[in-house]
């Protein structure tokens, strides 16, 4: 992901009328404020949770002004409760505002991600299982939400499709059954002489035995397995190859599935249904 390439396209997206009749600017400034007057603001939380997206904040500033002056009063990562002040800013105040929005929206939906993960995260902390992110994520803003979950103390699975190949229940009915589909994978590397690991999508212990069987696999999933179920297939696989489990995993249940011994849990509404923390920018 090209995070300056971003950036400039939000900016566009704010400042340039898609029919060119209208100049591009942000004309709420520009009518009231002198072009070089300094002014000064402040991030403000107003929330509790875990703060995210600091280091892209200061990517935005200087995108939009490189004269703008960012002063850090917290970390990613850090936690936060309401009245925090997470950064400074000095420099025109044209500029303040013109990166305003680009700024809490990234850090909100950041911030509110990261505090999700970390939820789920301090709920199996007793355990040596870690939590996964999906690639249920919103289109071109990955990066952000994936960044977020690592900042939340969770792991990344793959980023997207050309990182990993995952055979899940359409590839393996398409091939015509698990073995297939994992020898067809296993061809498709050495043809192109390319290494990318392969994790198996599985329904039941059944199958978990076939992948198993068939080998050259590097990680299974136990899709909408019970916690039971898991713990079956923890016993049988006996470390041969880590076990993920998925499929409408909540904080209710995270602790059982952690501790039937699987090495990941993965969990899409880490990007997909969250609460964005509350964030203010406001001038001093």
């Amino acid at each position: 992901m090209n995070v300056k390439e971003f950036i400039r396209f939000a900016i566009a997206e704010d400042t340039a009328d898609p029919s060119g009749l209208i100049p591009v600017g942000d004309h709420s400034a520009s009518s009231c404020l002198d072009s070089n007057e300094i002014k000064r603001a402040r991030l403000i939380i107003k929330d509790q949770g875990i703060i995210a997206g600091l280091k892209i904040a200061e990517l935005i500033f200087a995108e939009v002004d490189l004269e703008l002056k960012v002063t850090f009063l917290l970390s990613d990562g850090d936690t936060v409760n309401y009245g925090d002040i997470g950064l400074e800013v000095e420099g025109r105040a044209v500029s303040i505002l013109l990166a305003e929005r680009l700024v809490l929206n990234t850090m909100q939906r950041m911030s509110g991600i990261a505090t999700k993960t970390n939820e789920f995260v301090q709920k199996i902390a007793h355990t040596s299982c870690k939590v996964l992110d999906t690639r249920k994520t919103t289109p071109n803003f990955r990066y952000f939400e994936k960044e977020a979950v690592r900042i939340g103390g969770g792991v990344n699975h793959r980023f997207g499709l050309y990182d990993m190949i995952m055979l899940k229940d359409n590839h393996i009915d398409y091939c015509g059954g698990i073995a297939p589909a994992i020898r067809r994978a296993k061809d498709y590397i050495v043809k192109l002489g390319i290494d990318l690991p392969i994790e198996v999508e599985t329904r039941n212990l059944d199958e978990v035995k076939q992948v198993i069987e068939e080998g050259g696999v590097h990680r299974v999933m136990l899709d909408n397995f019970s916690p039971e179920k898991c713990k079956e297939a923890v016993d049988w696989v006996q470390r041969r190859v880590p076990l993920e489990a998925s499929g409408g995993i909540n904080l209710e249940t995270i602790q059982s599935y952690a501790e039937s011994g699987v090495d990941y849990v993965s969990i899409g509404s880490l990007t997909y249904s969250y609460k964005s923390l509350d964030i203010s920018l406001k001038a001093i």
